[in-house]
């Protein structure tokens, strides 16, 4: 009884009209997160307990209502069509197709959505294995909404299971540049040699692979929101959840229960399963986050908020907390 009165303020608090106003006198770096995790060892398959799933039913009801409320006013787009062309256009090339099993995916790239290209082009037949070798191929043997016509794109809208997965917005900004700016010369080449160049003084000689948290995120607070590369941009402007109305919501921390969740709603073939963790992955930790975070200006953090308060409000994601004291632990 004392668990649902304070998680239902979290979302309260989140979806109310002082928010950037609490942002700046950081009021919510003392507000916690909904827990998004079941005990140990617990699945959807294998049952939760009853507190578990006390918490989940919360947080489900808390994004719910906060989208309800927010998609409810009257400025916001009632269906895709209501978009701007570019906006519209974003949101169906990120709207992934199965015709066999009647369902839209919206991928989020840093969310787990290369597993979840894997399970489409298998349940295709594509794919023999999700556990298949070989660099994954984010454009062959997919279809995207985008490429059907009008009335194939509304019906599908209208008919079809729909489902997104997000994650906290910070440890999805730090899990891209860890992996774009330390990994891939492309984007270093691409992008990383562009913001040292503006960012730094002296800067004209770096190959991009050097690029500082603390310069990233100057970039994205100086780009254009609808500009920007898909792995860092907003999860509401690629998959638009106002004009898209999804039937779940599942989340990167509870991303295995969540997934299975999927799998059962759609009646996968039981062989198909959500792939395991990369053995040379390197997950964002609670820790590296507080590192970056805590080095890295408040002002800056503060001045970027904004551009992404909506995946913060609407999906129940915590602020992040870059308090002094919390930052001295």
């Amino acid at each position: 009884a004392a668990l649902l009165p304070s998680m239902l303020m979290f979302g309260v608090i989140l979806a109310s009209s002082g928010l950037l106003l609490m942002i700046e006198r950081g009021i919510l770096a003392q507000v916690g997160p909904p827990p998004l995790h079941p005990p140990a060892g617990l699945s959807r398959r294998d049952g939760r307990d009853s507190t578990a799933e006390l918490e989940l039913e919360v947080l489900r009801d808390t994004r719910n209502r906060t989208i309800r409320a927010l998609c409810g006013q009257r400025s916001m787009p009632r269906s895709v069509w209501e978009l701007p062309p570019g906006q519209r256009r974003t949101v169906l090339r990120h709207l992934l197709v199965s015709d066999k099993y009647r369902f839209l995916y919206c991928y989020v790239p840093k969310v787990a959505c290369s597993n979840w290209k894997r399970i489409l082009k298998v349940l295709d037949g594509a794919l023999e294995s999700v556990d298949a070798k070989g660099k994954m191929d984010h454009k062959s043997d997919l279809v995207f909404l985008g490429d059907l016509k009008p009335e194939e794109i509304s019906y599908r809208l209208k008919h079809y299971y729909k489902f997104i997965f997000v994650r906290n917005p910070m440890e999805r900004l730090l899990s891209a540049y860890r992996n774009k700016f330390g990994e891939i010369k492309e984007y270093q080449q691409k992008y990383g040699v562009e913001i040292v160049r503006r960012y730094r003084k002296n800067g004209g000689s770096s190959a991009g692979d050097d690029v500082s948290f603390s310069e990233f995120l100057q970039y994205l607070l100086d780009e254009d929101v609808e500009r920007m590369n898909e792995h860092w941009m907003p999860i509401y402007n690629l998959c638009q959840p106002c004009a898209v109305r999804y039937d779940f919501i599942g989340s990167y921390e509870r991303l295995h229960a969540d997934a299975n969740h999927v799998l059962e709603h759609i009646q996968s073939p039981s062989f198909v399963r959500f792939p395991e963790r990369q053995a040379w992955y390197k997950p964002v930790t609670a820790e590296t986050l507080h590192y970056y975070l805590c080095n890295t200006p408040r002002r800056l953090i503060k001045e970027l908020l904004p551009k992404y308060i909506l995946d913060f409000s609407l999906f129940a994601y915590p602020l992040p907390n870059i308090t002094s004291e919390f930052c001295r632990q």
